[in-house]
């Protein structure tokens, strides 16, 4: 494993997946911080509208590529972040054999090129993960209940032989590995389409139909607010010492189902009848993680409270379906908006 190249503060860092939810915040917050931001995506999720403030600008260099194909860039690159893999089951169910690919296959790829340019590497890894866990929150030592020959598993075990293959590297200290085990995050530039409760639970709510809510609406999750979660990201990459194993980046605060629909409609100031369906197979009962290493290594707690997150995720589709319906009234692929036949809730 190389030195890292740069002791400065201005760093040129690879950012895969950086048009997407996650990743385009996190190139934000890079560009913001003075750095300079090579950003990788091929736009399977990702939309360049995500980055669009960044298009030109000096410091920063949008990618079209597959982290799947082999991949180098010319110039030195000091860190890398691995955030490519579409992270909704509607998304990475579309094309489960890419989707584990991704996660193999490309994670490769990019630990190798960490390799050659002495990059520190950060592993964007999932709370899917522990499965349908049978510990209560989920510490990183606990080892997980996932199928892993369900619908699920393209995703779930594609980001555990990731976590394999970082750790391989770093043991034959070839690579400086970081891993974050990301729980529930939301935000603006969530897709209405992407699937998950929270852009569901809200697109339904400004479109006036009938809120989903599979199984009994008891099932919990744990929800970070996106600025929340760039900050570990960024902390988990910028301690000194690598630590010797997964970390968890989540709200440890827990709520079900129900009550998140109650949020959502309260701060929307609508009433909307609800339809049960049944749980997607796999679908985890209860999600909250346990963070006291994030708290002891990073320094790191989230700070913003779920109702406070709520009011610009709200705001941002309200922008997203209000441009659509003036817009384009075809609704094309990547803007369609989720109706009750959406079938997972659960990822990341």
């Amino acid at each position: 494993m190389q030195e890292r190249r740069l002791t400065t503060a201005s760093k040129r860092i690879l950012v895969a997946g950086g048009a997407g939810f996650i990743g385009s915040h996190l190139c934000d917050h890079l560009m913001a911080m003075g750095h300079k931001v090579v950003c990788i995506d091929n736009l399977q999720t990702g939309r360049k509208e995500n980055i669009r403030a960044h298009i030109g600008a000096e410091r920063f260099r949008f990618v079209d590529a597959d982290i799947c194909d082999p991949l180098e860039i010319e110039e030195p690159v000091d860190e890398v972040y691995n955030l490519a893999c579409a992270a909704s089951p509607p998304s990475y169910q579309a094309d489960p054999v890419h989707t584990m690919m991704t996660c193999v296959a490309g994670t490769l790829n990019l630990l190798q090129l960490a390799e050659r340019h002495g990059a520190r590497f950060l592993q964007a890894s999932t709370s899917e993960i522990y499965g349908d866990p049978e510990e209560h929150p989920q510490r990183e030592d606990y080892l997980g209940n996932v199928n892993c020959t369900g619908p699920r598993a393209c995703y779930d075990e594609g980001k555990r032989a990731a976590e394999a293959l970082c750790y391989d590297m770093l043991r034959a200290h070839r690579v400086d590995v970081r891993v974050a085990r990301i729980f529930n995050t939301y935000g603006p530039r969530m897709r209405p389409d992407d699937g998950r409760i929270v852009s569901n639970l809200i697109v339904q709510s400004l479109s006036g139909e009938a809120l989903t809510i599979y199984g009994s609406g008891e099932q919990t999750r744990s929800f970070c607010y996106v600025s929340d979660l760039v900050r570990g990201l960024v902390a988990l990459m910028d301690v000194e010492e690598t630590p010797d194993g997964p970390v968890n980046l989540g709200n440890p605060g827990e709520f079900t189902v129900n009550r998140l629909a109650s949020l959502v409609l309260r701060q929307i100031g609508v009433s909307r009848p609800v339809r049960h369906l049944p749980l997607p197979l796999d679908d985890p009962r209860r999600r909250r993680p346990h963070i006291v290493r994030a708290e002891q290594l990073l320094d790191w707690a989230p700070v913003v409270p779920l109702e406070e997150g709520l009011k610009p995720t709200i705001q941002w589709f309200r922008q997203v379906l209000g441009e659509m319906t003036k817009v384009d009234r075809a609704r094309p692929p990547h803007l369609v908006v989720p109706t009750a036949t959406v079938t997972a809730q659960g990822a990341t």
